[in-house]
């Protein structure tokens, strides 16, 4: 079986395989059912393009991050802070928030998609000081609700033996979807290319 690589989103066959899939084409009564030689609608093509970049961009690992204590160290820092005293619980917030946003914190992104109220922060306070007290990596803490549990997340293994429990920014399922996304459109180009081009149509012996 030939293939043509010089023009591949044309055909990737020779002539004559062309010709002889041509009358085979024509040959064949299908029960009286014809088929016809059209090309998938553009739009089609781009709806499809349009919907595998979309899920891939919003199951992006970095994207769907939730969120850890670690983000929230620098706000419990500030809670005992002489300028929050007196202050409302939403002044007091806003002060803590728009504080560590101007010394340029390095989680900033995460802290702004996962915003919390003073009550909140007052609930895994404790937590998160006992944590830094036993030395704990925040990172590998996910925050849910009032508590703060170890993250399910296995990575690379630490020094004491131990796997890192920090969120990739790449993990394994996201490396079989993008796999099989890319066999998935090769086989179907692949599919299609070995027909006769589309600009060819069967005369079906004038059906």
């Amino acid at each position: 079986m030939a293939w043509k690589f010089d023009n591949p989103l044309h055909t990737l066959c020779t002539d004559d395989q062309n010709e002889a899939a041509k009358g085979v084409w024509e040959g064949e009564s299908l029960g009286g059912i014809t088929e016809d030689n059209n090309r998938l609608p553009p739009p089609i093509i781009g709806i499809l393009v349009l919907t595998i970049v979309t899920a891939f961009l919003i199951t992006f690992p970095l994207w769907g991050q939730r969120p850890n204590a670690a983000i929230y160290e620098e706000y419990i820092a500030l809670m005992d802070s002489p300028a929050i005293q007196g202050k409302g619980d939403a002044e007091a917030m806003e002060y803590i928030v728009n504080q560590v946003k101007a010394n340029g914190s390095k989680w900033a992104a995460m802290q702004e998609r996962h915003p919390l109220e003073m009550d909140d922060l007052r609930l895994i306070k404790d937590a998160v000081i006992e944590l830094q007290r036993n030395g704990s990596d925040l990172r590998e803490f996910t925050v849910l609700g009032d508590r703060l549990v170890l993250a399910n997340f296995e990575g690379n293994l630490k020094a004491d033996g131990t796997k890192a429990r920090i969120q990739p920014w790449w993990d394994k399922g996201y490396t079989i979807d993008v796999f099989f996304i890319v066999i998935f459109c090769i086989g179907v180009m692949i599919v299609v290319k070995r027909l006769p081009d589309y600009g060819w149509e069967p005369t079906h012996h004038g059906h």
